[in-house]
């Protein structure tokens, strides 16, 4: 099957007239990914739309300067301009997450989550963490992670019944297991996450509290989701995903544990910060403060909810049986469709998803029984509820696509799914100006 015509290489974006002029081939595939974005139904939660100020700050001159250590601390000179960047952002972080101290120098979520085991935690101490199966991350002790194999990972999963976090577990293993950290927050988590609870049994055991809320960093920020700052000693989390800033990360703390999270980040794991990242974050930050962020962080759950509601309609399982946030994990066993399978006819069509385990999924990662999908990037592009029953028939319509074998169906929806998108222009795309 030849390539959709969004997906070949088009010709040197007009928007990128250096790059188009030092380098066609790259600037063809610059220019092609943009079409890609601007046509396709992204619907991968961890993904989503920056604006264009945001896409802007990343391609600063900023970028040309190292700054090796803190605003009034660095190790280099010319750092007039940096200092107030990474201040502005910091002190943003701040006032957005109401947090006592915070750090934006890391580079992405899991070297921020190791800082935090730098930070609290000897190699071979036991950390607590949610399997990874089961929707938490990687970095939170699973065994394939350095974090599993310098520290010694406890994993807690969900209820058999209600596929919710099991509190019981936690607390049990908590109490025998003795961890010095323990995690909350996961990859693939569909409901609201009980601060309060793991909160409580962190401090009965004497345990470090990291909440990371890399996938709801943008609800909390926009009061979508409870936050997490009156029961967790660090708070860790990406800057894009829900949050719509650049690919970064950021750790926040009480002012008690300022010092071993800076620590851990500078000169514990990184050298110099990427100052142009630093920038995007400051003018993420400075978005999210605007009451149109907190109708925004609203509105992803609100489409997410119908979107769920709109697939129990059709007949879909829906692990935990729907979704308090942005994020919806679809187990498609009944529908004797394998996850892969139905990612994959549903990338052809225009939809892009990823195969994502289930709790207690029979088959294999890397050929599971589920999708995953999000609502994030679709809000960004002004989608509301009244179109998410139309995403669930062509979820629906692919799927069966996808057990039958039927590509023309595919082509169709793909069709169907382009008008769509050309309706409703993505932020930041210099396609169709």
């Amino acid at each position: 099957m030849s390539l959709p015509q969004s997906a070949q290489p088009q010709p040197a974006s007009l928007s990128h007239p250096a790059l188009s002029a030092a380098d066609p081939e790259l600037a063809a595939l610059v220019g092609a990914e943009e079409q890609l974005q601007a046509d396709t139904l992204r619907l991968i939660p961890s993904e989503n739309y920056v604006s264009a100020a945001v896409l802007e700050a990343t391609g600063t001159v900023l970028q040309n300067k190292y700054s090796e250590g803190y605003p009034g601390r660095r190790y280099y000179e010319g750092q007039q301009n940096i200092d107030l960047v990474e201040t502005l952002a910091v002190e943003r972080a701040k006032a957005v997450f109401g947090v006592e101290h915070a750090n934006v120098q890391p580079y992405s979520g899991s070297p921020a989550n190791l800082a935090a085991y730098l930070a609290f935690a000897e190699p071979g101490d036991t950390v607590l963490g949610m399997s990874l199966p089961m929707g938490g991350h990687l970095t939170h002790g699973w065994g394939v992670s350095a974090t599993g194999t310098w520290f010694r990972g406890v994993q807690y999963g969900v209820r058999p019944d209600t596929a919710l976090i099991d509190f019981d577990e936690v607390r049990d293993l908590a109490r025998k297991e003795r961890p010095k950290i323990i995690f909350c927050g996961g990859t693939a988590v569909p409901r609201t996450i009980d601060f309060a609870a793991f909160g409580e049994i962190a401090r009965e055991v004497d345990a470090v509290l990291v909440a990371d809320i890399a996938h709801i960093a943008g609800l909390v920020a926009g009061g979508a989701h409870p936050s997490p700052v009156p029961h967790a000693d660090v708070i860790s989390t990406t800057t894009h995903k829900t949050l719509r800033g650049p690919r970064g990360a950021m750790l926040m703390s009480r002012a008690s544990h300022a010092k071993a999270v800076d620590k851990a980040v500078f000169p514990g794991l990184q050298g110099g910060p990427h100052n142009h990242t630093t920038a995007a974050i400051a003018v993420a930050l400075r978005e999210a403060a605007a009451p149109s962020f907190r109708e925004y962080a609203h509105a992803v759950v609100a489409n997410a909810k119908a979107l769920a509601e709109a697939l129990l309609a059709r007949g879909y399982d829906l692990v935990s049986g729907g979704t308090d946030n942005h994020l919806v994990l679809i187990d498609l066993t009944s529908k004797d469709v394998p996850g892969k399978v139905a990612a994959k006819a549903l990338d052809r069509a225009g939809i892009v998803v990823n195969y994502n385990t289930v709790p207690f999924d029979p088959r294999k990662p890397f050929d599971p029984s589920g999708i995953r999908i999000g609502t994030p990037a679709l809000t960004s592009r002004g989608l509301g509820t009244d179109r998410m029953p139309q995403v669930a028939e062509w979820i629906d319509r692919g799927v069966q696509a996808a057990a039958k074998g039927d590509e023309d169906a595919l082509t169709v929806i793909r069709t169907e799914v382009a008008e769509l998108m050309a309706a409703y222009p993505a932020p930041g795309l210099a396609v169709g100006e």
